[in-house]
């Protein structure tokens, strides 16, 4: 099964676009079509993310679909700092995928990450749609 991160841009673009592509993804998470792989720290920045007032999002919806996804993905503690990333903030995705054994990351913001980081390979929403679909036929 694919293990995938996904950066809070592509949680929180699921969230203002019901029927995008970033849309499309996280509900494939949460019908597990794939390993989501989160840390404690990475939940709580969705969440203060989403939480945003210029979003616009209710509370209690933010807090249901925070429910939903608790549900779902697999929880990982990562041990290793790292600082690989262009923007601090993502290294939190990095060390989640490398403590969970990710095969990917999936972000709108390429620009702050290398393509592939040992065997985690970097990949816009677009590209993981693409890998999901070949791999479910």
């Amino acid at each position: 099964m694919i293990r995938a991160v996904l950066d809070t841009n592509v949680v929180v673009s699921a969230h203002l676009v019901a029927q995008g592509r970033q849309a499309l993804i996280v509900e494939l998470g949460l019908g597990r079509a794939f390993e989501w792989i989160v840390s404690e720290p990475l939940l709580a920045e969705y969440e203060e993310v989403l939480r945003r007032p210029r979003f616009g999002l209710r509370p209690e919806s933010v807090a249901r679909s925070m429910g939903a996804i608790r549900e779902v993905v697999r929880l990982v503690s990562p041990h290793r700092k790292l600082t690989v990333t262009t923007d601090p903030d993502d290294n939190l995705v990095l060390e989640c995928a490398l403590e969970g054994g990710a095969n990917y990351v999936v972000t709108g913001n390429l620009r702050h990450f290398p393509a592939k980081y040992r065997n985690i390979r970097i990949v816009s929403p677009r590209a993981f749609q693409l890998i999901l679909a070949a791999d479910l036929e």
